[in-house]
């Protein structure tokens, strides 16, 4: 019985067809889907706080607009922070590609847009809100505060979207809870490092956030925490996931993945401490 569990296991991803339906060339995947369901449920829990943690600045209408704004933040953060840090020459050569859904190259295809980089998708969020804060005349400690504790639950269904699309997959291991991926080009076991990243970049640090969320030490420190949490977690779970060939080694033994997480919890250090004393300031104004 154990042996046939651990079979079925390590072949999961084989048996997972990551496509939701196919017309012609054109393909609707799981993924988009995954995200569809982060935002709601990023929307659902911010209503939440409007309602039951003091935010009650924030209408259904104030949130149904800050999201359009950190959708957009997400979408453009995150594909030309993927063509910044992880393959600028490429697109530099082939700048059409960095937005365009088709390949024209033979004909007319379908492609969908494939690369997209968490980290500038975190720049992209931060300078979202910044804007919509400018722009209703909310303290942007206010808005961070508000959004930060609720988005590493919707970051979960990212990662589950990568790991149904087989992408993104571990490095080589031989622990039984490894995996088989479809794209795995030498097909051998690997850490299902989209499981790791979904469980502990998104379940664990969002059960975190959210026990702390009104603490009186965390005010206007949520943000910083996020980057820290994150930033650590995720450095160390790179040591399991498989990097870009193009990028295994960018320091020493640390790939850019991890250099632009030690980057994130610097930041988030100083964004804690700034981020306190702007909220101190809100409070005595």
């Amino acid at each position: 019985m154990t042996h046939a569990f651990w079979d079925w296991w390590q072949h999961l991803p084989r048996m997972i067809d990551p496509n939701l339906f196919e017309i012609g060339s054109f393909q609707l995947r799981y993924y988009g889907l995954m995200y569809i369901v982060a935002f709601a449920l990023t929307y659902g829990l911010l209503v939440y706080r409007s309602k039951k943690d003091g935010f009650t600045w924030f209408t259904p209408e104030h949130i149904q607009d800050l999201m359009v704004w950190l959708i957009a933040g997400t979408i453009l953060g995150g594909r030309l922070g993927y063509v910044l840090f992880y393959d600028l020459s490429f697109f530099a050569a082939h700048p059409l590609k960095i937005f365009l859904p088709f390949d024209l190259s033979d004909g007319f295809r379908f492609t969908g847009i494939s690369g997209m980089s968490y980290h500038g998708g975190v720049i992209g969020v931060v300078a979202a809100g910044y804007l919509f804060s400018r722009r209703h005349k909310l303290p942007f400690v206010t808005m961070v505060d508000f959004v930060a504790p609720a988005a590493p639950l919707g970051y979960t269904f990212g990662r589950l979207g990568n790991f149904i699309n087989g992408e993104l997959y571990g490095r080589v291991t031989t622990v039984p809870w490894g995996m088989f991926f479809p794209l795995d080009p030498v097909h051998q076991l690997r850490h299902p490092s989209q499981l790791y990243e979904a469980f502990f970049e998104g379940l664990f640090l969002f059960v975190l956030l959210w026990a702390v969320r009104n603490h009186p030490r965390c005010k206007g420190g949520l943000l910083g925490l996020y980057l820290i949490g994150y930033g650590t977690v995720r450095f160390g779970i790179e040591f399991f996931r498989e990097p870009d060939p193009h990028l295994m080694y960018v320091l020493g033994p640390f790939t850019m993945g991890q250099v632009l997480c030690a980057a994130m919890v610097l930041v988030g250090l100083a964004a804690y401490g700034i981020g306190r004393r702007a909220a101190q300031k809100v409070e005595v104004s």
